[in-house]
């Protein structure tokens, strides 16, 4: 070996096996909880999630994961949409990583299978909100991609 670089080896460990699947059944959203409260801190609690879930579910609300084991280490939520401004789009609600997990790729596979699934949905665009405040995820969607084309306006209404 030459230049004092120290060889690669087979004491390298490996890298987790991880599996990408939809959370359509309660156990595996339930799952879900711990890093999606990670995103949206304001969920109470497990059951909290479970029914807005169920209610969101049934306008065609999805939770898609990448898997380690039994734990998610990134999921979205996203639905298709329809309006005058974007025509049918891809929406995603939710889209987190593991505070742990970040700058791994996690995100950005799960974003490539948003995108896919977008078009396999027959969607215009993608769509996503995020805060102002968001600077980091700012990044990761102009590397994904994605461009800031919009300001959302909203008031509290209760």
């Amino acid at each position: 070996m030459s230049g004092g670089k120290p060889a690669l080896t087979d004491s390298l460990a490996p890298l987790p096996t991880l599996d990408m699947r939809y959370a359509d059944a309660e156990p595996e959203a339930a799952a879900c909880y711990g890093l999606m409260r990670q995103l949206r801190p304001a969920l109470a609690c497990e059951r909290e999630l479970i029914e807005r879930w169920r209610r969101q579910a049934a306008a065609g609300y999805r939770l898609i994961a990448l898997w380690q084991a039994d734990a998610p280490v990134a999921v979205a939520g996203f639905r298709v949409q329809e309006n005058l401004m974007h025509g049918r789009h891809f929406y995603v609600d939710d889209l987190v990583t593991a505070e742990g997990a970040r700058s791994k790729g996690y995100g950005q596979a799960l974003m490539e299978r948003l995108k896919a699934e977008g078009r396999a949905l027959g969607c215009s665009k993608l769509v996503l909100d995020t805060p102002l405040t968001n600077t980091l995820g700012h990044r990761f969607y102009y590397r994904q991609g994605l461009l800031a084309t919009a300001l959302r306006f909203s008031i509290a209404l209760a």
